[in-house]
């Protein structure tokens, strides 16, 4: 299916088809005669839609847009808006949040947002790595200075050695990433102190610090093992709330596999697949974004990159167009050859002023993202404390 046969339609929600959710709502009105649905009900169908325009609005990029800055920045905002959607309603039915099964439910739904938090850190890191590609691309275009007269010997050999330099610190492999994790930080801690520890029981984090051994593969298939939509009887027995953590738990799994695609981290692999029922109104554009984010993995010239990110494409063709320019040049230039080394370094120039410019907004993000899932889970299990606790009382 195309993004334009969905997208922008003015198509009312309930045309969608017979989604659970709906089904859930037969089965309870059919019990209880009544044909009208409640505020509730109607609650969570503008969740579901809300979710679906969001997706659809990301699907609908062009090609060359999509796993640029702009578009994660954009799929993180949308992540925070379903995140704070869900927040409400959780806050809104406090009731039903305590009784089996929803509360193991959100348990379960809390427990793959901590394994998140490791992703998070690990994405943290791999913005680090590319700010410190960006010192290797100064180099060079200061090297390839276009306000210097002429080009010589000396300026092309700095330029090539900081292409190489480049070249080797972007090669995607193991040893190389490990040593970036080794350095990893977390998010608004120091690691020397030990004032912001919570309680065990209230906050358990596994994400303070990211080891040697940790596979950024291994954590997106933790967090979508046991992964199942929920049945027309857990629909009923949670009064329809079964499908928005489905949805949340969904939503958080493709968000976090779509930054390990984007951006260097340790032990890259994309194998987790998303197996979502196509009733779902936001199923067909997440799973279809998957399907166009691992087709371009495959694409013979991104197998071994360090990252999917747009901007790290357009790095990897510039310093290939100057090496094999730098290794073919003689000496004295002539003036076809100067001309393309500038346009070379302008290109590249291009590039870095994009870089420059979108990442320390998608770190501020990432780190909004981390500490929204911590508030959210720190929130979540003070409900459902305060509720066992009113219960035994």
């Amino acid at each position: 299916m195309r993004a334009t046969d969905y997208q922008g339609s003015s198509v009312p929600f309930r045309s969608f088809g017979r989604s659970i959710l709906s089904i859930g709502r037969e089965q309870v009105h059919s019990m209880a005669g009544n044909q009208e649905p409640t505020n509730q009900e109607l609650e969570l169908e503008a969740f579901q839609k809300q979710v679906a325009d969001r997706f659809n609005d990301l699907h609908a990029v062009p090609g060359e847009n999509l796993l640029s800055l702009s578009w994660i920045r954009r799929l993180l905002d949308a992540f925070l808006c379903c995140q704070e959607d869900f927040r409400v309603i959780l806050s809104n039915n406090k009731t039903l949040v305590s009784r089996p099964p929803l509360d193991r439910m959100i348990n379960e739904y809390f427990e793959r947002s901590v394994k998140a938090l490791d992703v998070c850190n690990a994405i943290r890191e791999g913005i680090d790595q590319v700010r410190q590609w960006q010192k290797h691309l100064e180099i060079v275009l200061c090297a390839l200075d276009s306000r210097q007269r002429t080009l010589g010997e000396g300026q092309f050999r700095r330029a090539k050695k900081a292409l190489t330099d480049l070249a080797i610190s972007m090669l995607d492999d193991k040893d190389s990433s490990s040593v970036i994790a080794h350095r990893n930080r977390s998010f608004g801690r120091n690691n020397n102190s030990s004032k912001d520890h919570r309680p065990a029981g209230h906050f358990r984090s596994l994400s303070w610090s990211v080891s040697r051994s940790w596979s950024a593969a291994k954590q997106l298939q933790a967090i979508g093992n046991n992964l199942t939509p929920p049945r027309g009887n857990e629909i009923v027995a949670t009064g329809g709330l079964a499908v928005p953590v489905y949805t949340m738990n969904s939503v958080l799994l493709f968000v976090m596999w779509s930054l390990v695609a984007a951006i260097p981290c340790q032990d890259r692999g994309l194998q987790t697949h998303l197996s979502v029922p196509r009733n779902f109104p936001w199923a067909t554009s997440i799973l279809s974004l998957q399907d166009r984010i691992t087709e371009e993995s495959k694409k013979r010239d991104r197998k071994n990159t360090s990252g999917l990110l747009r901007e790290i494409y357009q790095i990897e063709k510039s310093v290939r167009h100057l090496m094999e320019m730098a290794d073919a040049v003689q000496f004295p230039l002539t003036e076809e050859r100067e001309k393309e080394a500038r346009q070379g370094a302008s290109e590249l120039k291009l590039v870095l002023e994009t870089v420059k410019e979108g990442l320390d907004p998608l770190e501020r993000q990432v780190r909004e993202v981390f500490h929204r899932i911590v508030h959210s889970r720190t929130e979540g299990l003070d409900c459902l404390g305060r509720a066992n606790n009113t219960g035994t009382t």
